[in-house]
């Protein structure tokens, strides 16, 4: 197999051999889009309902830091487990939705602190990305080829390559402004990141229609969902963030 056919999706948790690695097997229920959708919807309504929690708690002046926080490291590990063991995908991905709302419901209710209307904002833009580039890939409007998929997972890479610098520069004072401060250059660069996150959701969608197609296993059905979530949630949070710098510079 080329590198080219390698690359699934941008999105890690939809890697190239997924498929390889879980045959179908005769007689037994196979993946569906419809069961992927609607996996997906149960997983957002668990997101949200988390993190209706925590804003609910926030808005009574008693925002819980500790299930925020703890959201925020458990979503990481559940995530990754996911990632390794897709046949734990209908446990993981539930759990891997309410630590997601929790720790969304924190972060969201602190942007919203500082800057009123921005959550409402997000969110909008957010599933109206969704909406627009589910349209675009069903219409042929964007297709899935191995150069774009090859283009957007470089990107991908790129961009996780200089917030893992970053963060490692933090634990050593030194900040990486440009990309963070809401100058010109900031502003782009958190542009360009919303963007690349946004083209994943086409290989996402690529990925689960191939799927469906291949006649997965059933519980692929939640693991496409995951990863259609890993996607929204980056996608939800990189867009707060150039929300957030567009009325610094204000």
């Amino acid at each position: 197999m080329s590198a080219h056919l390698a690359l699934r999706s941008g999105n890690p948790a939809l890697g190239a051999d997924t498929f390889t690695r879980v045959p179908a097997v005769v007689g037994q229920e196979v993946m569906t889009i419809g069961g992927t959708v609607n996996k997906t919807a149960m997983s957002l309504a668990i997101l949200f309902a988390a993190a209706m929690y925590v804003w609910g708690r926030g808005a009574a002046g008693q925002l819980p830091m500790g299930l925020v926080i703890g959201g925020v490291i458990g979503g990481f590990v559940v995530a990754i487990a996911t990632a390794f063991k897709q046949t734990w995908a209908p446990i993981t991905t539930p759990l891997y939705a309410a630590l997601e709302g929790l720790a969304l419901g924190g972060i969201s209710f602190l942007f919203e602190q500082t800057y009123p209307g921005i959550v409402a904002q997000a969110v909008f833009l957010t599933f109206g990305t969704l909406g627009a580039l589910l349209f675009a890939y069903r219409s042929g409007i964007i297709r899935a080829t191995e150069n774009f998929k090859l283009g957007v997972f470089a990107a991908t890479g790129g961009i996780g390559i200089v917030y893992l610098l970053s963060f490692v520069l933090g634990f050593f004072g030194i900040g990486v402004p440009l990309i963070h401060s809401s100058g010109t250059f900031g502003i782009l660069f958190s542009l360009f990141v919303v963007v690349i996150a946004a083209l994943n959701l086409v290989l996402d969608f690529d990925f689960i229609e191939e799927g469906a197609e291949r006649g997965a296993p059933k519980y692929m059905e939640w693991y496409g969902a995951f990863g259609l979530l890993v996607t929204l949630v980056w996608l939800y949070l990189e867009i707060l963030r150039l929300l957030a710098k567009l009325q610094d510079r204000r």
